[in-house]
C-alpha cells in the first residue's frame, strides 16, 4: 500500500454510513464506509477502489479524485493533498482542478437543473445526475471526450442542435476564452498539448488565427434527447474565483416545455446516445 492508498482507506474508514447518507440497521465490523459503498456513491467500481487502496492503480483522473473527495467529504486541503498524490500537481503554472467545498454546496442548491464544472481548459471535472440524463453519461468517455473544446470542434455529430449563427458565436467565444487561459498558464503542459490537438482541427485553427480574447458567454441551445425530444435550454456560465473554474448551469427557456421535459429526463435516467 502506498501513501495514496493509505489516506484513501483512512478517509473511508472515518466516515460513517449515516454521515454519507446510507441507512443501515445490521451490525457492522467497521464503523466507516465499505469499499462498495464508496464505489457506489462515487460512480466507480469497487474493484477500482480496491486497486487504489492497494497501490495497484496510482493515477486516478481528476474527475475520479473529485468524486471520491465529494463522497468522503474531504476538506479543501485534503482534496488538494489527494490531487497531489494522484499526480495532478497544483501550482501557479498549472490549471486548477480542485473543486472547493463551497462550490459543492452551491451546486446542491442548483441541482434541479443540469449543471457541470469545467476547468479553465474546458475539461469536465464534475456533473450532476440531471446533466448526465440530459446530455448523455460523460463517464463513458475518455479524457478527450470530456473536453468541451475537443468535443465541439472534433468530427462526428454533436449532441446539441445549433443554427450556424449560434454555432459560430459559441465556438468563437470558446476560442477567445481558451486564448485568455493560455496567457494565464503559459507553462501548463496539459494546456499546450490540448492546443496542439485542437490546431489539427480546421474550424478551430481558423478561429485561433484571430486575435480575439474574452470569456465564454451564455448561450441558447437545443438538446435532442433520445426519448424526450427537443429541450430548449439557456446556459449560464459562472466563473468561480480564485479556483478559476467554470460552473455551467442549463436553465429551461421561458415560455417553453423545457422544465417538464427535464423532469421527464430525470425520471427516465441515463440514456445511451445513438
Amino acid at each position: 500500500m502506498n501513501e495514496l492508498g493509505q489516506v484513501l482507506r483512512a478517509w473511508r474508514e472515518r466516515l460513517t454510513p449515516e454521515a454519507a447518507g446510507i441507512p443501515h440497521n445490521s451490525p457492522r465490523r467497521v464503523a466507516g464506509l465499505r469499499r462498495g459503498e464508496l464505489a457506489m456513491l462515487a460512480g466507480i467500481s469497487a474493484e477500482y477502489v480496491e486497486r487504489l487502496e492497494q497501490g495497484r492503480s496510482l493515477t486516478p483522473s481528476p474527475q475520479v479524485c473529485t468524486a471520491i473527495a465529494r463522497v468522503l467529504q474531504l476538506s479543501d486541503d485534503e482534496q488538494a493533498h489527494l490531487m497531489r498524490l494522484a499526480g495532478h500537481a497544483a501550482g501557479p503554472d498549472r490549471i486548477p482542478q480542485l473543486i472547493p467545498a463551497s462550490l459543492h454546496r452551491l451546486m446542491e442548491q442548483l441541482a434541479v437543473n443540469p449543471l457541470a464544472v469545467y476547468s479553465a481548459a474546458w475539461q469536465l471535472l464534475h456533473w450532476n445526475p440531471l446533466f448526465a440524463a440530459t446530455f448523455g453519461d460523460p463517464s463513458s468517455s475518455g479524457d478527450d471526450g470530456r473536453n468541451l473544446m475537443l468535443s465541439q470542434f472534433g468530427p462526428g455529430p454533436g449532441r446539441l442542435r445549433l443554427t450556424k449563427a449560434e454555432r459560430d458565436a459559441f465556438e468563437s467565444s470558446l476560442v477567445s476564452d481558451l486564448r485568455a487561459t493560455t496567457s494565464r498558464y503559459p507553462y501548463d503542459p496539459s494546456l499546450a498539448a490540448l492546443v496542439t490537438k485542437l490546431r489539427r482541427l480546421p474550424r478551430f485553427l481558423s478561429l485561433w488565427a484571430r486575435p480575439t480574447v474574452g470569456d465564454l458567454q451564455s448561450a441558447r441551445k437545443i438538446v435532442v434527447h433520445p426519448q424526450v425530444g427537443e429541450i430548449a435550454l439557456e446556459s449560464s456560465v459562472l466563473t468561480i474565483q480564485p479556483a478559476d473554474l467554470r460552473l455551467v448551469v442549463f436553465l429551461p427557456r421561458p415560455d417553453t416545455d423545457a422544465r417538464s421535459k427535464l423532469d421527464l429526463a430525470a425520471t427516465i435516467g441515463l440514456q445511451q446516445w445513438v
